[in-house]
């Protein structure tokens, strides 16, 4: 990877590590959101071993800064929860576009990773699907039982549903690979029905 790609990555980084959110990851203590950063780009490297550095770049940028607009400050329902996500990539384009532009990206590369992020295509440009696999891995490996106490089993069910529907072939034969709690595994095979 280039220099620039480094710099892009260590300021990502830097802004991520303010997450007052934090998770004890082999021992140690690490922002929330550099995990689950850790998460992603190892499934895109992992799906996809000739990914470029604009696949990585929107892997780890994916949920920047995005403790500083709670979710609890929108209204209950699916429309808060979508007017929500719309202000979310908006304030998180423009912070990762500036930060990509300071490090050496050209706005074309910087659109393409606001595509990657915003998944752009999805239906259509394989990138992106690698993206929303990767995501959708890096949910059920650090999310999972955590939601599945706030939701319910049977809630739950749906959303494994929902979010197995969004995943590739490869990515759900990955998602085989990953260790669930017996909890976890009973979801899965509910939704996997």
């Amino acid at each position: 990877m280039s220099a620039r790609f480094d710099a892009a990555v260590a300021a990502i980084d830097e802004t991520n590590a303010d997450d007052p959110v934090r998770l004890v990851v082999e021992g140690g203590e690490r922002a929330k959101e550099l995990v689950h950063a850790d998460l992603v780009e190892h499934w895109v490297r992992t799906l996809d071993p000739d990914a470029t550095e604009l696949q990585l770049l929107a892997a780890r940028a994916h949920h920047l800064r995005r403790w500083v607009v709670p979710r609890s400050d929108y209204p209950e329902g699916r429309s808060g929860y979508l007017r929500w996500r719309t202000d979310h990539k908006k304030r998180q384009a423009a912070e990762v576009a500036e930060i990509l532009r300071s490090a050496g990206y050209e706005d074309d590369e910087v659109e393409q990773v606001a595509g990657i992020v915003a998944k752009r295509h999805l239906a259509t440009d394989p990138v992106v699907q690698t993206h929303e696999d990767a995501l959708c891995l890096a949910f059920l490996q650090l999310q999972f039982d955590e939601l599945t106490d706030q939701l319910g089993d049977d809630h739950m069910v749906e959303v494994v549903r929902k979010t197995l529907a969004k995943m590739s072939p490869a990515g759900i034969a990955a998602a085989g690979s990953l260790t669930l709690s017996d909890r976890g595994v009973r979801i899965v095979q509910a939704a996997s029905a």
